[in-house]
């Protein structure tokens, strides 16, 4: 984690976070009606943002080559590059689909990318924020892969490979990893099994924090932590469209409808 929590004030409006919004797939036409669906959420919030989050799996591949990007999403990244535009803070994590963002976001559109969860002050309450993949007990062998993805030479020899086939190959073991997920039952809620609750519990017991708040289980969740602490799960939109919302009064897990 940071060494300084990220700082903000509230006065009056409200800090949105969002996760898992798989952008690309199962197939180009359905994820570009998610798109659209979730340009119209992003509208729908513009007047009251005091900062979005964007917390991870927000594409279900992206990889950076040093002068190629993944082709699509122009109408989502062109909505989000004009609210940051207009002031309002883009926040961005990488997920366990898109861990290899690395300075195109930064540079190219002023949004920072977080690859870690980062702790923030928002008027006095102290929060945790990231998108959960790899935290938490169990889960060995992704872990594993984790390391073997994130590691700078398996980068470097991967880029090597021609774009078309890189992302190709990719995209298969994207499908591949979804496909594990479902067989792993996600949609049900798992009881004293949830590894991001049990991680929100051994961390509180270290440090408090107010709000822990994860996306990566697929699953909208609102568990105690501690007496004074609540762990929320923000679900996805493949399905769900849940989002968290955060004002003076509480915070509120919400589905978009339209």
């Amino acid at each position: 984690m940071q060494s300084q929590p990220l700082n903000f004030h509230l006065r009056g409006k409200k800090i949105y976070f969002a996760s898992d919004f798989h952008l690309g797939a199962p197939d180009r036409e359905t994820s570009r009606a998610r798109e659209a669906k979730i340009i119209r959420w992003l509208e729908s919030i513009r007047k009251d943002a005091a900062a979005i989050f964007l917390v991870g799996d927000i594409f279900d591949f992206w990889f950076e080559y040093r002068e190629v990007i993944p082709k699509g999403f122009i109408p989502f990244i062109s909505k989000i590059t004009q609210l940051r535009e207009e002031g309002i803070p883009i926040l961005f994590f990488t997920g366990n689909h898109d861990l290899w963002m690395r300075d195109y976001f930064t540079q190219e559109l002023g949004i920072p990318v977080y690859a870690h969860p980062i702790e923030l002050l928002v008027d006095g309450k102290k929060i945790l924020v990231g998108h959960g993949d790899g935290l938490g007990p169990g889960d060995h062998t992704y872990k594993l892969l984790k390391k073997v993805f994130t590691n700078p030479v398996a980068q470097w020899l991967f880029r090597w490979l021609h774009p078309d086939l890189g992302i190709r190959l990719a995209k298969a073991w994207s499908g591949h990893s979804r496909i594990t997920n479902i067989e792993k039952n996600e949609n049900h809620f798992l009881g004293e099994d949830e590894w991001l609750w049990a991680y929100c519990k051994d961390l509180e017991a270290k440090t408090h924090h107010d709000l822990y708040i994860f996306g990566h289980r697929h699953l909208p969740l609102e568990l105690e932590v501690s007496d004074n602490s609540t762990y929320f799960n923000l679900g996805e939109w493949v399905s769900q469209y849940t989002f968290l919302e955060l004002s003076e009064s509480e915070p509120r897990l919400k589905h978009f409808e339209e």
